[in-house]
């Protein structure tokens, strides 16, 4: 399983949002990642669990998939933010705890802010 990194929580109108990160090198890790943060009884609790991840085959092309759970054009602005700085063999999950007021478009400002930061922070 690999390492799982952390970041800072975003709270924006009661919605908690937290990004974390894993260094992937094969498509069965993405899930595996998934299933051990949801091992955390707070981070299973969450509204939503936003996977985008890239991979880099072994004939050099990268693949990229994402996985909204429910928190609809999230995936596509957090993928969009990996394949920006063209990051590889990486994933960002990030939890979002639903705090009874709807965000609206607003709740995408914190998702790219957690997705970009856990990625600076650890070097992509």
């Amino acid at each position: 399983l690999p390492t799982i990194h952390h970041g800072q929580s975003i709270i924006d109108r009661k919605s908690e949002f937290q990004g974390h990160l894993a260094s992937i090198c094969h498509q069965k890790q993405v899930q595996m990642v998934v299933n051990k943060l949801k091992e955390n009884n707070k981070i299973n609790s969450a509204k939503h669990n936003i996977v985008a991840y890239r991979l880099e085959t072994g004939d050099g092309k990268v693949i990229g998939d994402s996985f909204d759970d429910g928190e609809h054009q999230a995936v596509g602005r957090m993928l969009h933010v990996l394949e920006q700085i063209d990051a590889r063999n990486v994933m960002v999950v990030v939890i979002r705890w639903f705090g009874n007021i709807l965000l609206g478009p607003d709740r995408f400002k914190p998702i790219n802010t957690c997705t970009g930061d856990i990625l600076e922070e650890h070097g992509y």
